[in-house]
């Protein structure tokens, strides 16, 4: 195995301690208030850091995608697809699944519903479904609790499918001022009402799923969540950091680049372009630049090519070298690990090892 700094660059180098740490600390606080976690699987897209999860106490695994979902299936038992399935070919998949594991799908439509209900029943298995309920974000869900209502009674009546709850995503919570606690409030209130309703209809809610990372360790102010699905978590990233939800010594993952040009003044370039550290801006700082180079802090990453980071370094006392090694925390690390065939993981005193990022490129 290669020495730190003998690794190809780009390579994204993780942190074993600190990414225990994250888990660790989440899974603590998930005992203290009395919910279960089923983390987001699309930041490490890893059997290794699921099974980590796993071992930590996790009630299941929460995917996107249906591929992501047969690959997850070696280390959980128990699985969430948090995106709607609505075509024939992914409901079959995910009917093939549901007939060795415990397979969720989270909706919004009864066309998903009567879909995963043909799947179902052609396989001969039965299907999890939660209906997901629009809380702020306004990307997905249901409008309404009556709609929710009308969506559990739909799917209560169609053979291959179970009832099993709600779902929601408050994506729209990034912090912890008084307006994002007010927002949080109005998600609480939403759900206690769609319960409510439920229940009055003999329906049952015995999973109300929720969560993300922005408001992870604002899980006990949803009383009516019982599992949380957050995923960058683990790693964290300039998105966290920037948002007031992380610092960046609990950002794990770290993106190891070499400078490779130097010709252009005030300017540095590195072998990190757009498919390494991908375009994504910051949320909370738009301006901040494409991460952030740690042995320059004062630099800005302004433009990215696919293989070129242009970074301007005119604010620094200093500017490196050509063959320079530099390290990247980037805004939006799950985008990033997708990029990746394997990444490296670091354990204190030993070089780093590769790890395949088992889960990567699931588009289906």
């Amino acid at each position: 195995m290669p020495a730190l700094n003998d690794l190809p660059t780009p390579s994204i180098v993780i942190d074993a301690v600190i990414a225990r740490r994250n888990l660790q600390r989440l899974a603590d606080y998930a005992k203290q208030h009395n919910f279960k976690l089923r983390p987001h699987t699309k930041t490490h897209k890893s059997l290794l850091v699921g099974r980590m999860q796993m071992e930590l106490g996790a009630t299941g695994l929460t995917v996107a995608k249906v591929g992501e979902a047969r690959v997850m299936a070696e280390v959980s038992n128990d699985l969430l697809m948090a995106y709607p399935a609505v075509d024939p070919l992914r409901c079959a998949e995910l009917a093939q699944l549901a007939g060795r594991i415990t397979m969720r799908v989270g909706i919004d439509s009864a066309t998903a519903a009567d879909a995963l209900s043909a799947a179902a029943s052609a396989a001969g298995c039965t299907i999890g479904i939660l209906v997901d309920l629009d809380v702020g974000l306004h990307r997905t869900g249901v409008q309404s609790p009556a709609d929710a209502l009308a969506l559990g009674q739909h799917v209560s009546r169609l053979p291959g499918l179970r009832l099993d709850g709600l779902m929601f995503y408050p994506g729209h919570v990034k912090d912890e001022s008084a307006a994002s606690l007010s927002e949080l409030a109005a998600v609480e209130l939403k759900l206690a009402e769609t319960i409510a309703l439920w229940r009055r209809g003999g329906l049952d809610t015995a999973i109300v799923s929720g969560g993300s990372t922005p408001a992870a360790y604002q899980a006990h102010r949803l009383p009516s969540m019982t599992e949380a699905r957050p995923g960058t978590y683990v790693n964290h990233d300039m998105n966290g950091v920037h948002g007031g939800y992380a610092k960046l010594e609990e950002c794990a993952a770290r993106i190891h680049c070499t400078v490779v040009s130097t010709a252009v003044p005030g300017q540095f370039v590195i072998d990190a372009g757009s498919k390494t550290l991908t375009s994504d801006r910051c949320g909370p700082a738009p301006d901040s630049g494409h991460g952030l180079v740690l042995q320059y802090a004062q630099a800005k990453i302004v433009k990215l090519t696919e293989e070129h980071g242009q970074v301007d370094c005119r604010e620094c006392h200093r500017a490196p070298k050509v063959r320079d090694r530099v390290t990247i925390i980037p805004n939006h690390i799950c985008p990033c690990v997708n990029l990746q065939d394997q990444v490296w993981w670091q354990e204190p005193g030993q070089p780093p090892r590769a790890i395949k990022v088992d889960a990567r490129g699931k588009v289906f």
